[in-house]
């Protein structure tokens, strides 16, 4: 069983959409640019260190973003790449 110190320190990471969405867009604005280190410092509004680790994994697990040889941080998201493969009959896609 969890202790309940546990399960409200979960909670208190739990990023909101709007933090998300803004992480999200300055990895976008700023690719390649700077680290992960180097993109919480100079987020437009500040965010605890363990709820930006919990959105950068988000990101990486959707496939969002990856990691250059140097540690450096890479937007690879294109909604219109995956749009013209989503149309495809010779696909299947899990959304479908």
């Amino acid at each position: 069983m969890e202790s309940a110190y546990k399960k409200k320190n979960e909670i208190a990471r739990s990023p909101t959409l709007q933090t998300v969405l803004m992480v999200e867009k300055f990895i976008d604005e700023n690719s390649g640019e700077y680290t992960k280190t180097q993109i919480f410092q100079n987020l437009p509004k500040k965010v605890m260190w363990q709820t930006f680790q919990v959105i950068m994994e988000y990101l990486e697990n959707i496939n969002k973003i990856a990691y250059d040889r140097k540690g450096y941080v890479v937007y690879i998201w294109n909604p219109k790449f995956a749009a013209k493969y989503k149309n495809r009959d010779d696909l299947t896609w899990k959304g479908k």
